[in-house]
């Protein structure tokens, strides 16, 4: 996944995001590639902002 592919305020729920890093995790074996711990990066900061809007949506 390309830093281009993920939309900044992206519309996925924090599980779906999740469920994205947890295959992740499974194609790479435990071990991530500098290209796959970018891409790891991008996802939890995405995965972090979707956990914030649901706070705050449910405040």
């Amino acid at each position: 996944m390309s830093p281009d592919s993920l939309t900044p305020g992206s519309v996925r729920s924090a599980a779906e995001v999740n469920e994205q890093i947890r295959a992740l995790w499974m194609r790479a074996g435990g071990t991530l590639s500098s290209q796959e711990r970018a891409e790891y990066e991008l996802l939890v900061v995405e995965w972090a902002a979707a956990i914030r809007a649901d706070i705050i949506e449910a405040a």
